[in-house]
């Protein structure tokens, strides 16, 4: 049985670009546009229109040049709004207006200052006027998961009478869990019998939660997920592209789902997004962080030179990162860096390789991370350049150590059995100090 296909909305041009420090000028947002056209989203979600003139510039440049995806296009539920996005729109191939309007009791209190009733007229008025337009319209609710259950779905029971095809329900504040996402999203699905309309999701991360609620959500019955890449948004930003597209090539005995997304084109889209914004990727993060695939401690550095899947699920390349890194730092061992000595051009026997080991360890002690020309001054205030070793040596050496950076860029499927290693492989117990 063919697995389901999930839609992938980006809205890292809209709801991305909310994130602070992170605006873009039209030939950025164009830029970016065609990145995510080629990395194979199915959505871009390319400004808010009515927002500036610069933005409805940009939507109308999107909307005229990227053919194969929907532009889609954010309006609040009125007619000025929904006029404006149209006018952005109208020279899409695949147009969308997304109207939205809170529906939970303290936006309509507080920031909307009308009732329930209202609430309700006013988004069925404004999808159906949308629709007068656009035959592709989607409805969120502002704030859907802070609101009374019963009210939310008769919201979406009359947009969806009023021409909606996408119902997306926002954890706009970040503050569901995943059970209860799914709870939620599987109760609107038994509500909603229209079978021809797409339930959608969009989720922020206040707590940490955003790819595990839209990956719950999924799992309920969703079949849009609106994410950005580098998870970026408002406040603590929104459900990362890259974590939710890896986690469902990764973990595809769980998650019985498949994506347009070009998995290889991750990384390049991060980078992209980084050099316009100019907002560095945290080092930690998942899938495109410059630590990702970067190894420091022994023990790991140990079982990426024998097999790189003792310590990586998926192989760098298929997400689009060159290589993995072999970091050498005080938690490093004497395997990892006897390989670096020896690509460097320096071969030594175990008692030398001892005393070059014990005086790295204090270095590194100093200076966190021993770059090769610190490794370089230190081979040769200790053993002079008597232990060079011809290159032609070191490369052969090098090509077959760094096995790692040559791999398949298909996502690996993990031995049901640990492989065995041979008495000559045993590892030496000063790579194992440092584990998990």
């Amino acid at each position: 049985m063919e697995s389901a296909r999930i839609t992938m909305f980006d809205t890292t041009l809209r709801d991305g670009e909310q994130s602070p420090g992170c605006s873009m000028n039209v030939q950025e947002k164009l830029r970016l546009a065609h990145q995510l056209d080629r990395l194979g989203v199915d959505v871009i979600e390319a400004g808010f229109p009515i927002a500036s003139e610069g933005d409805f510039a940009a939507v109308q440049a999107i909307a005229a040049t990227i053919r194969r995806p929907t532009i889609a296009a954010l309006a609040r539920a009125c007619r000025p709004d929904i006029e404006r996005a149209w006018q952005a729109l109208k020279g899409a191939e695949k147009p969308r207006i997304h109207v939205f309007l809170a529906t939970s009791d303290i936006h309509l209190r507080y920031k909307l200052k009308i009732s329930r009733e209202e609430c309700l007229q006013q988004a069925e008025d404004a999808v159906r006027f949308a629709k007068s337009l656009c035959a592709d319209v989607e409805f969120s609710p502002e704030d859907a998961t802070r609101t009374e259950p019963e009210f939310l779905c008769q919201v979406l029971e009359a947009v969806v009478e009023a021409g909606a095809s996408t119902l997306n329900i926002p954890d706009t504040v970040g503050y569901t869990i995943p059970t209860e996402f799914a709870a939620l999203i599987s109760m609107i699905r038994q509500r909603i019998k229209n079978e021809k309309v797409m339930i959608s999701t969009h989720c922020h991360n206040d707590l940490g939660l955003a790819v595990a609620n839209s990956l719950a959500a999924v799992e309920a019955g969703a079949r849009q997920i609106e994410c950005t890449i580098n998870g970026i948004g408002e406040r603590a930003g929104n459900a990362s592209l890259e974590e939710i597209a890896a986690a469902l090539r990764v973990r595809a005995d769980r998650y019985p789902y498949h994506t347009g997304i070009v998995t290889e084109q991750l990384f390049p889209a991060s980078q992209m997004l980084s050099d316009i914004t100019k907002v560095p990727v945290q080092p930690n993060k998942a899938i495109t962080g410059r630590n990702a695939f970067a190894h420091e401690a022994g023990i790991h550095q140990d079982g990426m030179l024998k097999n790189p899947l003792t310590y990586e699920i998926m192989t760098p390349q298929s997400v689009g990162v060159p290589d993995s890194k072999l970091v050498l730092g005080k938690h490093s061992g004497r395997h990892a860096l006897g390989l670096r000595c020896e690509q460097l051009g320096h071969q030594f026997d175990r008692r030398e390789l001892d005393e070059i080991y014990r005086k790295f360890v204090v270095l590194a002690d100093k200076i966190k991370h021993v770059q090769d020309h610190h490794l370089l001054e230190l081979i040769e205030h200790t053993h002079g350049s008597s232990r060079r070793i011809p290159p032609a040596h070191v490369d052969a050496r090098a090509t077959a150590a760094a096995a790692v950076g040559a791999r398949s860029t298909n996502f690996p499927e993990l031995p049901s059995t640990p492989l065995p290693l041979s008495s000559e492989h045993q590892p030496d117990q000063e790579d194992y100090l440092w584990g998990v």
